[in-house]
């Protein structure tokens, strides 16, 4: 049975901080909106509907009810439609609107409803793409972002006892049938492999998860993020062997995940864009990481560059914005 002491216990920072729910009115959210209630951790909710369902609506006119019977503040957005990869698309736009929520509101943390269930589901979808352990736990209960920390409480929890613990308080909540749809990868895995193990094996799932997260803690300790300002990141190498899991780490926490190909090509080289979107250069011990820009610069500003030893495919990006050389480790 779900405790619902885990959260207090586990997060009562939260009672200091300003928080948002991204709320969907599914299981997972639902439980955790009357989680958060119970325990007394303030927060509002942020719904996007993306209208593709016959329920959509709905759910919005409910995530307003339930925000004002409980005295709570209630962002909603309605997004474009997507005409191709639209779980790509979709988790774009809505990780967007949380964040731009985030900036101009000053909400402190993004709290999400991911759960043992999805834990397992990226877990297995990432084994068969070929990854490393960072890359296989995927999901991390607590996640430093640019300007908020990326919270999922219930990841010790399945989608099981999240719907006995709304069935048991006879809290409300929606079914979201596009779950079923199995034209989506997550989908087709979890009907075929994540909910049947869960369901057999859930005590020894969780426990190799809390391994898992132990054993990446200490392959990490072969760098550190030692500077971090806007999408720019500056790493610092203790071993070698490391530096294809602290880059893929970086960009993951700025939004883009690594292919296997790419993780290769960042193993053999210490200069090059990935995507046409990330410039990433080793230098030393350090390595850095920002978009790739291709503009032109005043040729003072570059000399500056020269002096402090910045690499050239990251100078364009502290040009546009307006990142002193001057004050970067060097």
């Amino acid at each position: 049975m779900l405790n619902k002491k885990f959260l207090i216990s586990h997060f009562s920072f939260l009672i200091q901080k300003k928080n948002l729910l991204a709320f969907s009115a599914g299981i997972d959210s639902s439980a955790l909106f009357f989680l958060l209630l119970e325990n007394k951790i303030p927060f509002d909710i942020a719904l996007v509907n993306y209208g593709t369902r016959e329920n959509s609506d709905r759910e919005e006119e409910h995530a307003y009810a339930l925000a004002k019977k409980h005295h709570l503040t209630c962002h909603t957005v309605k997004a474009p439609k997507f005409t191709s990869h639209f779980e790509q698309n979709a988790r774009n736009f809505r990780y967007k609107y949380f964040e731009d929520l985030i900036k101009t509101q000053g909400y402190n943390t993004l709290l999400t409803a991911h759960q043992l269930n999805d834990q397992l589901e990226w877990f297995l979808m990432r084994l068969t793409k070929g990854a490393g352990v960072s890359e296989l736990l995927g999901l991390e209960e607590v996640s430093q972002r640019e300007g908020y920390t990326l919270i999922r409480p219930l990841l010790p929890y399945s989608k099981e006892e999240l719907v006995e613990y709304l069935k048991a308080h006879e809290h409300p909540y929606f079914i979201d049938e596009s779950n079923s749809n199995e034209k989506y990868e997550r989908n087709r895995f979890r009907k075929t492999f994540s909910d049947p193990l869960i369901t057999e094996f859930k005590e020894g799932i969780a426990r190799s998860f809390e391994y898992i997260r132990n054993d990446k803690a200490i392959l990490e300790k072969g760098f550190e993020v030692i500077y971090s300002e806007k999408q720019l990141r500056i790493i610092k190498l203790y071993t070698q062997e490391s530096k294809t899991k602290a880059i893929d780490l970086a960009l993951k926490n700025l939004g883009y995940l690594l292919s296997a190909s790419q993780r290769e090509e960042i193993g053999k080289e210490d200069s090059l864009v990935i995507g046409e979107e990330w410039a990433i250069e080793r230098q030393g011990e350090f390595i850095y990481i920002a978009p790739y820009l291709d503009i032109v610069m005043p040729k003072k500003f570059k000399e500056k560059c020269r002096i402090q030893k910045i690499p050239s495919k990251i100078r364009a990006y502290c040009f546009q914005e307006g990142i002193d050389p001057r004050n970067l480790p060097a």
